[in-house]
């Protein structure tokens, strides 16, 4: 398993999940991937910032997926199963009411579970991946998870579409695993 495939699998199943409770197709591309010493930020708009706890041989890291804000509203309205006019009008909100927050929480589960199934099937059977909730994020900052700043990470920025709607970028930032754990690195 390289990063690219580590990186595109789990882009491709949180696309097939989150289509599926959304009832439109997520589109995603395959993904540029780089390891970083720092997280990253989103830049030009507000994302939410999906937490992710990894547990992989008796070891605990973080990352998370950066979701811009419009795009993570219209997914919530979507699970929600309101009308195209309501998803669109979800979109242009820039506050969150009470059940879009409960449904970006249950999209969040469904992020970490997708990210695990995408682990396992590379060859990770023991990864235990977990939705540790979700924030806003202002545009150019970084998100908040614990991290060591100068410890690895693995990056991958891929293109999205929820159903017809707008194009958008999606970041996933995530510990370096391999097949015996975690990095000696993101373990410390």
């Amino acid at each position: 398993m390289n990063d690219q495939q580590q990186i595109d699998e789990i882009f491709q199943r949180i696309a097939g999940d989150l289509s599926m409770i959304a009832d439109r197709e997520l589109k995603v591309h395959k993904a540029a991937v780089q390891r970083a010493r720092a997280k990253v930020a989103g830049a030009k708009c507000v994302h939410i910032s999906f937490k992710l706890g990894f547990a992989h041989a008796g070891q605990l890291a973080h990352g998370c997926l950066l979701v811009p804000l419009s795009e993570a509203s219209a997914l919530a309205g979507s699970m929600m199963m309101l009308s195209d006019e309501a998803v669109q009008t979800k979109r242009a909100e820039t506050t969150l009411d009470g059940p879009t927050k409960e449904a970006l929480l249950e999209i969040g589960n469904f992020i970490g579970g997708a990210a695990e199934a995408a682990l396992r099937s590379l060859g990770l059977e023991e990864a235990r991946v977990r939705s540790e909730s979700c924030q806003g994020v202002k545009a150019d900052l970084r998100p908040a998870f614990a991290y060591k700043e100068g410890t690895p990470l693995l990056v991958g920025r891929t293109q999205a579409q929820l159903g017809a709607g707008p194009a958008f970028e999606l970041i996933l930032m995530l510990p370096v695993l391999e097949p015996a754990g975690l990095s000696a690195a993101a373990a410390a």
